[in-house]
C-alpha cells in the first residue's frame, strides 16, 4: 500500500467524524427551540451566517432575509454598536430589547458565546435569545399594583 493510499484511508473517518459533527451541531441548532444566530467574528460588521427556524419565527425574518446583515440592523433597529458591547462584556448577557421584522416589541435576554479558530482568535460569536415577555408583563402588572397600593 502507498503512502497516499494509507494517508487517504486514514484520513477518511476522520473526514466523515468531521462531516458527521457538523451534521450533528446543524441539526440540533435547528432543533432549538429558542432563537440562534451565528455571526462572523472575522469582519467588523459582524454579519449573521446563520439563523435557526426558531429565530425565523420569533423575529419573522426569514433565513435568506437575515444572512449578510448585521444583527443590530435586524432587530436593535439600526444598533450594531449594541452587539459589540455585549461581546466586549465580562459576562457576555443582557436583557435588551429588539424588535421583530413587524415592528413589534420583542424583550429578550442575548447571550453571546465565543468560537475560537485554532490560534485563539475568535471566529464566531454565537447568539442566543430567551423570550422575556413574560416577565416583562408580570413586572408591569406588579408595578401597576403597588401604584394602587399606595394610592389607598
Amino acid at each position: 500500500m502507498s503512502f497516499t493510499e494509507r494517508r487517504r484511508r486514514e484520513s477518511t473517518p476522520a473526514l466523515a467524524r468531521l462531516l458527521g459533527d457538523a451534521a450533528m451541531s446543524r441539526a440540533a441548532l435547528g432543533a432549538c427551540g429558542f432563537p440562534v444566530a451565528i455571526l462572523d467574528a472575522m469582519h467588523t460588521a459582524r454579519p449573521v451566517t446563520y439563523v435557526n427556524p426558531a429565530f425565523e419565527q420569533f423575529f419573522g425574518c426569514r433565513s435568506d432575509e437575515a444572512l449578510g446583515r448585521g444583527l443590530g440592523e435586524l432587530i436593535f433597529r439600526g444598533d450594531e454598536a449594541l452587539v459589540h458591547r455585549v461581546a466586549a462584556e465580562q459576562t457576555p448577557r443582557r436583557a435588551v430589547k429588539a424588535w421583530a421584522k413587524d415592528g413589534s416589541l420583542r424583550p429578550v435576554e442575548l447571550s453571546l458565546a465565543a468560537v475560537r479558530a485554532k490560534d485563539g482568535s475568535i471566529s464566531h460569536w454565537v447568539a442566543a435569545f430567551a423570550d422575556r415577555s413574560e416577565v416583562e408583563r408580570l413586572r408591569a402588572e406588579l408595578d401597576s399594583l403597588r401604584t394602587l397600593a399606595q394610592a389607598a
